[in-house]
């Protein structure tokens, strides 16, 4: 196998060039238990496994067997995206792996890497969709072909791998990069003036530039973004914005179009902005991601109100009942705010990540990891059936987790988020280190003048506001806490030493730390009374109620009807009764009042088909 020098970085999925923060990789932070560290279990244990049992069965991975027998188009089964599934597999997989240590994942990992490069063209051309005698040809459908967004996918997959097994040998980084140098060939300066439909491309080339230190995928991955916007794809009934080829990236407002498209193009601007030190494309990008945050995002942190084009509204059209709000829309914003927090450090890229951490991405799964949510309403007016766990399917419902999809983007996506979750938690700069997420954590890193800043998390989080940090090795070095938007009256302790205000933003604590020393912060997690924005039409006279980062609904199942008589009393008191948080809720057929139990919103469905709402009329 030909050996290819890669670049220092964190074990993580992204590592820019520059910014204000370092991120730290999965060999400096491990999430211990908790919350988190439950569903990172469930993912390791069921959903894995589950994943490729359907590609297995649905054919997506049988397709790679095809083409390299030459036995296309025949037999092809699967949407023209379907390859991409299994690249979001192996990312998972490659992330997995180096978490656990697991062997048998391992031998999963190589023989879906064989059965890839078998299909791989001399050139580099990797796609089971077109290309081959009977299909179209290379490049013919780039508005709706995906496959420079499947094989975005494949760089990003490649980058797990060399970053977690650099010495693995196993040729998936050998792969991406032939198809890499193929797209920077035929979609370069001097060749086809064009862009994917769906964008991931620019995102995995930026990754896969940082990775290689080759930056003729960051030039091609800037050339990708700057060509968004000149209107080179044809026109369609949802517009040119569906594909964010209405308006050139600079000169956006919001957010706009197909969520995920979005999201994902936001993200690699971002990457772009800060590897070439273009704070003029990074500026318009935390303007655009203040207005989408403002007047486009739904409580939960769900983004996207149109079911027809999966896409965002207009500013404030946020119908909780016809919500859309994608599962790979909320990964996707996750991505975005990310690259935004690790160039900026603003705590409030750090606030959205965990509302969407909690109330979308947490929402999609069930409990057992074998089924899922693509679209996560915030009210289902009718109870559903429970979905066949032997069927796929056809349509994107939210009234009950289903096992697969036509279209089954969301579940792979998951697994590669909940295995890399540890990424998220933590940073570094030349000062010290800052904690974005609350999990009980074991985290360790060297800082740039070689001081070692190590130390433990402990913390019932969301359950319980303390968040413990005991300092494991001495060290003089700056340790910063995110204080939530939410949590007003936050206070820390330092030592035996008496609480001080944590005012909403970050606290930090610069001092000489000694091993066995503790630092607390106390957040107020207890329920909340949330108005929304005057100017959503759809939930005015509502409220909704929320508790530390979690947001709250109302089901069938607690209230005991159907909730569309339910009219809640908030001047009555909402209070917390043997774990649960209760409210005053009255019955508008029999006027019947009852003290009714809420639920977490990711918690939903958990125990049968039931009708549910977070946003609850006051009259």
């Amino acid at each position: 196998m030909t050996h290819i020098s890669l670049t220092a970085a964190p074990v993580a999925p992204v590592s820019p060039r520059a910014g204000r923060l370092r991120p730290l990789g999965l060999d400096e932070v491990r999430i211990s238990d908790g919350f988190w560290a439950e569903r990172q279990r469930v993912n390791g244990e069921n959903t894995l496994a589950h994943i490729e049992s359907r590609l297995e069965s649905e054919g997506w991975l049988a397709n790679f067997d095809l083409a390299a027998r030459g036995e296309l188009p025949e037999g092809r089964r699967g949407r023209e995206f379907s390859d991409s599934e299994v690249y979001k597999y192996l990312e998972a997989l490659a992330w997995e792996i180096f978490r656990t240590d697991d062997d048998a994942l391992e031998t999963r990992f190589r023989r879906v890497v064989d059965r890839v490069a078998a299909a791989q063209e001399p050139d580099g051309y990797l796609n089971t969709r077109f290309g081959r005698p009977g299909q179209g040809a290379r490049w013919s459908e780039l508005d709706w072909g995906h496959e420079l967004y499947c094989l975005g996918h494949l760089f990003q997959a490649a980058v797990a791998r060399a970053r977690t097994r650099p010495d693995a040998d196993d040729g998936l980084l050998a792969i991406a990069i032939r198809a890499a140098d193929l797209v920077c060939h035929e979609f370069g300066a001097d060749g086809r003036d064009a862009i994917c439909g769906h964008a991931e491309v620019e995102v995995g080339l930026a990754e896969l530039g940082r990775l290689t230190g080759d930056d003729r995928y960051l030039r091609q991955a800037a050339l990708f973004v700057e060509r968004h916007g000149r209107g080179t794809l044809p026109d369609i009934e949802f517009g040119r914005v569906y594909y964010q080829d209405d308006v050139p990236v600079r000169e956006a407002e919001a957010l706009r179009g197909h969520a995920v498209r979005a999201n994902y193009l936001s993200s690699a601007a971002v990457d772009v902005a800060v590897d070439t030190g273009d704070d003029e494309l990074l500026g318009a990008l935390r303007r655009q991601w203040e207005r989408t945050v403002a007047r486009r995002t739904y409580i939960t942190g769900g983004q996207g109100s149109h079911h027809q084009d999966e896409a965002f509204g207009d500013d404030f059209e946020l119908p909780p009942d016809r919500a859309y709000s994608e599962t790979c829309a909320g990964i996707g914003s996750i991505m975005f705010s990310w690259r935004l927090l690790l160039a900026d450090g603003d705590a409030r890229y750090a606030d959205l990540i965990e509302r969407t951490l909690f109330n979308v991405v947490a929402t999609s799964p069930a409990a057992d990891g074998r089924s899922f949510y693509y679209a996560n309403t915030l009210h289902q007016r009718v109870p559903a059936q429970p979905a066949d766990p032997d069927a796929t399917s056809p349509r994107a419902h939210s009234s009950l987790r289903a096992p697969w999809f036509d279209v089954s983007c969301c579940p792979p996506n998951v697994a590669r988020t909940f295995a890399s979750l540890a990424a998220l938690v933590a940073t570094a700069d030349d000062e010290g280190v800052q904690v974005h997420q609350y999990a009980p954590s074991i985290v360790r890193t060297t800082l740039s003048d070689g001081a070692v800043a190590a130390f433990e998390v402990s913390t019932a989080y969301p359950a319980d506001g303390q968040v413990q940090v005991t300092i494991v090795e001495d060290g003089e070095w700056t340790l910063t806490l995110r204080v939530p938007s939410w949590a007003s009256g936050a206070t820390v302790q330092v030592g035996e030493e008496g609480e001080a205000d944590a005012a909403p933003g970050a606290v930090s604590i610069r001092r000489a730390f000694r091993a066995g020393e503790v630092v607390r912060l106390f957040l107020p997690v207890r329920p909340r009374v949330t108005a929304p924005d005057p100017r959503v039409d759809a939930v005015r006279g509502c409220v909704a109620i929320e508790r530390g980062p979690e947001v709250l609904a109302l089901e069938s199942t607690d209230f005991g009807a159907d909730i569309a008589e339910a009219v809640v009393d908030t001047a009555s008191g909402v209070h917390e009764s043997q774990g649960r948080v209760h409210v005053r809720v009255s019955r508008r057929d029999t006027g019947e009042a009852v003290d009714a139990a809420l639920i977490p919103y990711h918690s939903w469905a958990q125990r049968g088909p039931s009708t549910m709402r977070v946003w609850l009329p006051t009259s």
